[in-house]
């Protein structure tokens, strides 16, 4: 098990904290105790980073790429859990998927209340979790989080306090854990792995890609204002079917002629993007903004 950090290693706070709790203060190690039947698993746990996920960054990432990657090279190992934040976990796990494309199964796993709350969610979706990684022909990078197991290309956060806050839109759960069964309804995730050798080892080389939104009013000085400063690909979260402001579509022209990847989605928590014929960006049908960034920047790198 790999630990990261975020909420389900938090520590309830006092009332004097912003937030009520302070998020990444537990060890990997303590999240393990109390879980049931450790000793038929044969858990070993590895602490990488200690970070609320809202500050997760590109050189934490490539930390956990190569350590999935060294363990899933073992033999031996059924599969391996990754306990992370919930706030960026959809891109970590795009990120995983997309590198790594791994046989046997990668579960992230997260929480919407702190370790020390009174009614943790951490412990049972930690058990979710483990239970996956350990269950024969589970394959790709995966999700564990209130009872259901989520793919990579269809997990996103929905909700900013509920404990079921995460969904796979349209096409829904890959399955649900229920009184410690696993229950499958689709496929594991799967694809071919682009490889470690993709990613710059020095992150300061990984390509600049940032979201902008088209949304009323939307003004061209920030499309041109990241040129200028240097950007290497625009993701749009388009209104709608990935529709674009008039005025944001221009300076998205002149940002393609300067070399500028652009890609569009969509800012709607659900459905597709059905692209128009007449589009003149790439679009990611089925990537929410967060993970078309991790697409795009991925793309880049490839030159």
């Amino acid at each position: 098990m790999l630990g990261t950090g975020g909420t389900i290693a938090g520590r309830a706070g006092t009332a004097a904290d912003n937030l009520g709790y302070q998020s990444a203060q537990l060890g990997v190690d303590e999240l393990l105790q109390g879980q049931p039947a450790l000793e038929d698993l044969g858990i070993e746990s590895e602490q990488l980073a200690q970070i609320d996920s809202k500050d997760m960054d590109h050189a934490t990432w490539l930390r956990l790429l190569q350590a999935v990657d060294r363990h899933l090279a073992r033999p031996e190992l059924r599969g391996i859990v990754v306990t992370h934040g919930t706030d960026t976990l959809e891109e970590t796990a795009w990120l995983l998927q997309r590198v790594l494309a791994p046989r046997k199964p990668v579960v992230l796993t997260a929480a919407m209340r702190p370790a020390t709350s009174l009614q943790a969610d951490g412990p049972q979706n930690l058990a979710d979790a483990l239970l996956v990684a350990a269950t024969p022909g589970a394959a790709g990078v995966l999700a564990v989080l209130a009872g259901n197991v989520h793919g990579a290309a269809d997990v996103r956060k929905l909700h900013t306090w509920r404990l079921d806050a995460f969904g796979s839109g349209d096409a829904g759960p890959l399955g649900q854990v229920q009184h410690g069964r696993l229950r499958q309804h689709r496929a594991w995730p799967q694809g071919e792995p682009l490889g470690l050798q993709r990613l710059p080892a020095d992150v300061t080389r990984w390509p600049w890609v940032a979201i902008v939104s088209s949304h009323g009013g939307a003004d061209a000085r920030s499309v041109d204002a990241l040129v200028d400063a240097g950007v290497q690909g625009l993701v749009v979260a388009g209104t709608g079917n990935g529709t674009v402001h008039q005025a944001l579509a221009a300076a998205l022209a002149r940002a393609q002629a300067r070399g500028v990847a652009v890609r569009v989605v969509s800012r709607c928590a659900g459905g597709p993007v059905v692209a128009a014929p007449q589009s003149p960006w790439p679009v990611y049908e089925n990537l929410g903004p967060a993970q078309a960034r991790v697409e795009l920047m991925l793309e880049r790198m490839a030159g």
